[in-house]
């Protein structure tokens, strides 16, 4: 049987599939030969379209609005596959330090344990997020603790909080410098005292430290050599993507790959880096530094920097040792992520940049601008993407002069290598649609934080992330919906147009319409995908709500049935109350005592009973709920998915389209 070119040119692409079905179930993610030859895969197929797109598929440079847009459009992908490149030598290794951590446990023995301090940094978060993270950080297991809360806000309440949980409390005269001024000016404070730290932990507001933060923090400081040890971030609600699309339950948060991969793969190569909260950093080594550096808007990634200047190591322990609060609102997300940018690029254009004179050693260059691309080709590339299309409807511009074949040929075998190799070595993190809306919602904003930190990199404030607030309606962030209706209007209406005979300009695709065809429809559902997350759904966050299935006794007081307990399954439990699968001899409004795992006999009042489930509620009490937070946001619990699942994915964004 002789193929058609149409069918011969998905021969490469089927090639890759089969070899990873034949190979890879019997490897190891963490296996670096494995790792090495299948992200190298990826580099040769990208630089083999790459090749193929300037030797056979642009038309020669000249001045017409074609012959721009299509090199234009080629520069921008080259540039991509450099930064893609870059990305997948780093992920070609990967470090876990826990072991590390398990063997030098208490390395200070027999002497007496460090001192260590943590500075818990506070602009204007309410109460309830306050004393959670207060409560955590006071609930830490380590013999020499002092916790401070660095009040950036001037609030008496916050003072009077900090009495009553028996925690130091510090503010200041200014807010120069936002985090990093508010830190600094702790640090002068804590070098009076009359025993300094030997340690700092830096926290954010709202990220509440597991018990045994400090102690498995501590154990990589072993070596002399580290001067900041960094743990991942984890969220116990989620982010606007997960919470606008219902798809919490199903798929992980925008931070996941990030943290559970690619800064894992940095810490082999020796260029982790400070992100700021849940990091553990020594004295010694900030002291030298003369503090955080205060000439970018994202000082923890610039205090590696400094760091490493110095001789000291930042290291990744990749455990899950506190939970915080992700971006609740769309307008923070956006917001977070474009100073994240602008700090960056802050940073690239700096004195430490690349390639300014420093010590830094060639693969901390290499990590810089795998950083900087990041943010400076990306972005403005998935916005070129959606240009595209629409130029080729209206206007017949092609910016690939090729057919469908010689595309599917060069094309299909390194996507198919990049999804296979990404989901492989993140267990299947990276679904197409889903990834490119987080990258769609920030895009605007990254061109012109690129634009305008390339430009002008000095006189910027930092953006405060706001956490909290009334969020129990729905809110329609028409601005950002706006961007991406224009978009969505603009490529649907330009295939309607060109679909007209009498009108349609002729476009010089050929065949390759068809993949201009596939391209905009893909283009059209992430667009819709990215005005729903725009839809943004209530979120009624008194307390987080955990899944669970462990047990309670509960009793009933003051009635016949007093004293008689019943152990029931708990269904899931917040630190205000839970609910039981099961059924009590008792009336709504009974008061009963719940004896909880961890937290012993709580008051509690029977709210009422529906299809099987018994509905709780606390009873007010301060030395309870703090031991409730610790349960709670030890790690035992999350609000994240557990496993991935598409048909999950598929029910919740069935939900949210018909709601």
């Amino acid at each position: 049987m002789v193929l058609s070119p149409f069918e011969a040119s998905f021969a490469p692409a089927l090639l890759v599939c089969g070899a990873a079905l034949a190979v890879l179930p019997f490897c190891r993610p963490d296996d670096s030969r494995v790792r090495v030859v299948l992200f190298g895969l990826c580099i040769l197929l990208g630089w083999r379209y790459v090749a193929w797109r300037f030797a056979e598929s642009i038309p020669p440079l000249a001045f017409s609005v074609e012959a721009i847009g299509a090199w234009a459009f080629a520069l921008l992908e080259a540039a991509t596959t450099v930064s893609s490149t870059l990305a997948f030598i780093l992920l070609s290794r990967v470090k876990n330090r826990s072991g590390e951590a398990d063997a030098h446990a208490g390395w200070w023995q027999p002497g007496e344990p460090p001192q260590v301090d943590v500075l818990i940094a506070t602009y204007n978060e309410d109460e309830t997020i306050l004393a959670r993270t207060i409560a955590g950080a006071m609930g830490i297991e380590h013999p020499r603790l002092r916790v401070w809360v660095l009040d950036d806000g001037k609030r008496d309440w916050l003072r009077d909080l900090c009495a009553r949980k028996g925690c130091h409390y510090l503010e200041r005269p200014d807010n120069s410098h936002a985090k990093a001024g508010n830190i600094n000016h702790a640090l002068k404070h804590l070098a009076t005292l009359p025993r300094p730290p030997d340690f700092v932990v830096v926290l954010d507001a709202d990220f509440v430290p597991h018990a045994n933060f400090v102690t498995r923090a501590l154990a990589l400081f072993h070596d002399p050599s580290v001067g900041l040890v960094q743990t991942p971030q984890h969220f116990f609600n989620p982010d606007p993507i997960q919470s606008n699309l219902r798809i919490g339950r199903a798929y992980p948060d925008e931070q996941r790959f990030f943290f559970d991969h690619l800064l894992a793969s940095r810490d082999a190569w020796g260029i982790a880096f400070c992100c700021g909260t849940s990091s553990m950093m020594r004295w010694e080594g900030l002291q030298a530094i003369g503090g955080f550096p205060t000439d970018s808007v994202t000082e923890d990634f610039l205090v590696t920097i400094r760091l490493k200047e110095r001789g000291w190591r930042t290291v990744y322990l990749n455990e899950r040792l506190s939970d915080g609060l992700a971006p609740e609102g769309l307008k923070e997300y956006i917001t977070q992520r474009g100073r994240w940018c602008l700090g960056m690029i802050q940073i690239f254009r700096g004195p430490t940049g690349p390639f300014s004179k420093h010590n830094l050693s060639l693969i901390d260059r290499i990590g810089l601008i795998d950083s900087f691309l990041y943010w400076a080709v990306t972005f403005p590339f998935r916005f070129a993407c959606f240009f595209a299309p629409i130029l080729y409807w209206w206007f017949g511009i092609s910016i690939v002069n090729a057919t469908a074949p010689e595309i599917i040929a060069y094309f299909l075998p390194y996507f198919i290598a990049a999804m296979v190799a990404l989901n492989w070595t993140t267990r299947g993190q990276i679904i197409p649609l889903l990834h490119d809306v987080s990258q769609m919602l920030t895009m605007f904003e990254i061109v012109q934080a690129v634009a305008v930190g390339l430009v002008k990199p000095k006189g910027h404030k930092f953006k405060v992330t706001a956490k909290g607030g009334q969020r129990d309606r729905v809110t329609v962030q028409w601005g950002i919906m706006r961007r991406f209706g224009l978009l969505a209007a603009a490529t649907a209406g330009g295939m309607i147009y060109a679909g007209l005979a009498d009108y349609a300009p002729q476009g010089g695709a050929g065949d390759g319409k068809i993949i201009v065809l596939f391209w905009s429809f893909y283009n059209l559902a992430a667009l819709a995908l990215a005005m729903a997350v725009c839809v943004e759904l209530p979120r009624y966050r008194q307390d987080e709500r955990f899944w669970t299935d462990e047990q309670a006794d509960i009793e009933v007081i003051g009635r016949e049935s007093a004293g008689r307990t019943r152990r029931l399954r708990v269904l899931d439990i917040s630190l205000g109350g839970l609910r039981v699968w099961g059924a009590l001899d008792a009336a709504p409004g009974s008061p009963l005592l719940v004896h909880i795992e961890g937290v012993g006999p709580v008051l509690a009042t029977l709210v009422g009973q529906e299809e099987g489930a018994l509905t709780l509620r606390f009873a007010e009490d301060a030395e309870v709920r703090d031991r409730m937070i610790r349960k709670l946001y030890s790690g035992r619990y999350s609000g994240a998915a557990p496993s991935i699942s598409l048909e999950k994915i598929l029910t919740g964004l069935r939900a949210r389209a018909t709601r």
